[in-house]
């Protein structure tokens, strides 16, 4: 199989030499090759240039795209797709006045995911999850990371990481899965967490690693839900079974996770709407990746992740969808890094860095992700027809994707 794309106004995110992350002042550097072409054999980018050296190539499949933008597909590095069910009820509340704290004591939440999923079936949540990871590939997600964190129990953890690996396994969108062991603490487990705790490091963690599906360890470090005790027993255990670190901080209240993060070697640390200088020294020199989720941000009314400010500092900045049907019921990475233009003050540049190469990056990946590079795997969007690339951020309500490749496969006209 080989695609041969011509005409391309702009291709986007070109690199000569590969390239795994941006921080600083360089994310606001976005390569581009005017009148491009692109040559893809079977999953792999072998070629691109000018269309004045477009000669010698036999491809299958030709696809003219004049007047259109090409880029490398979204990498979303944060999402909780596999879940059953809505919490369109909470919506409702929380226009009627309700914050996210008093839904949850009253039983909403995360726990009324819990309970739908333990009461759903694994086929019926594979094919719930495979609807939305289908609709989210035609909006131009290559990559993703998948959470579990809405089972709180044994088995409907290990059912979620299952079917994780069903959907893996069926979709040519590149799947990371992390077990998100601790989201949440159940009904059951209110007046005695160490209990919770004790059974998350000695048996959920244990258990899933030996199925070998999850990459990564994550834990919801925030007041009223796990503490930095909590959230470093759960990664000293991750790191004793090879679960390297993905956490949730800084959402409401900043505890010391985003330090804590980067003493375990986390890959990433998400959220961030709640950041202070202490915060962003912990983050320099070390190899962890800030990761901002302005759509939690705008869905439940909170503070926007301060993106000039990690940015400023020199570190580098991620953006993702926080995908899930309490706090961010959408994984429309368009609108994502229009958010962030707008509401993070981010360039076009530096969101389309932050949503491909540094979220790539987020999920260990960027090394075949994020960018167009002779060698990597062809993830790869076509826009409708635009001027310029600031389209994409700038008519935030409009769908600006015609065409998508994965794997070097064309999946919609």
């Amino acid at each position: 199989m080989s695609v041969l794309i011509k005409n391309i106004k702009q291709l986007v995110q070109v690199h000569e030499h590969n390239i795994t992350i941006v921080k600083g002042s360089d994310m606001k550097n976005l390569p581009v090759l005017e009148n491009a072409y692109l040559y893809i054999v079977h999953d792999t980018i072998i070629e691109y240039g000018p269309m004045e050296d477009c000669e010698g190539f036999d491809a299958e499949t030709i696809i003219d795209a004049t007047g259109k933008i090409v880029l490398p597909s979204w990498c979303d590095s944060h999402t909780h797709v596999v879940y059953a069910g809505d919490r369109t009820s909470e919506f409702v509340d929380r226009i009627n006045g309700l914050s996210y704290a008093e839904i949850a004591s009253k039983g909403g939440g995360i726990l009324n995911s819990a309970k739908l999923l333990q009461d759903t079936s694994e086929k019926e949540i594979y094919e719930q999850s495979l609807q939305r990871l289908n609709e989210l590939i035609a909006m131009g997600t290559g990559a993703l990371e998948i959470k579990t964190g809405y089972g709180l129990t044994l088995e409907a953890e290990l059912k979620m990481l299952r079917v994780i690996k069903q959907l893996k396994q069926e979709s040519l969108a590149n799947i990371v899965p992390t077990l998100l062991a601790a989201h949440a603490i159940p009904e059951e487990f209110k007046s005695k967490k160490q209990d919770y705790i004790n059974f998350i490091t000695e048996e959920l963690i244990p258990q899933a690693a030996e199925l070998h599906i999850a990459h990564y360890v994550d834990a919801f470090c925030e007041q009223g839900y796990f503490d930095i005790k909590d959230t470093e027993a759960i990664l000293k255990a991750g790191a004793a079974h090879n679960l390297q670190p993905k956490i949730h901080v800084n959402q409401f209240n900043i505890l010391g996770g985003i330090a804590l993060g980067v003493k375990y070697n986390a890959l990433s640390v998400d959220h961030l709407e709640e950041i202070n200088d202490e915060d962003i020294e912990a983050l320099k020199d070390s190899e962890t990746m800030p990761v901002a989720l302005p759509g939690c941000s705008y869905f439940i009314s909170i503070p926007y992740t301060q993106a000039r400010k990690i940015i400023d500092a020199g570190l580098p900045l991620a953006i993702a969808s926080d995908y899930n049907p309490g706090t961010a019921p959408s994984g429309n990475m368009n609108f994502i890094v229009s958010a962030a233009c707008v509401k993070l003050k981010m360039t076009p540049e530096e969101a389309i860095n932050a949503a491909t190469i540094n979220g790539a990056y987020a999920m260990g990946i960027s090394s075949m992700y994020g960018s167009i590079t002779r060698g990597k795997k062809a993830n790869i969007i076509i826009t409708k027809p635009m001027n310029h690339y600031s389209e994409i951020p700038y008519a935030f309500a409009h769908n600006p994707i015609e065409q998508v490749l994965i794997n070097g496969q064309l999946l919609n006209k």
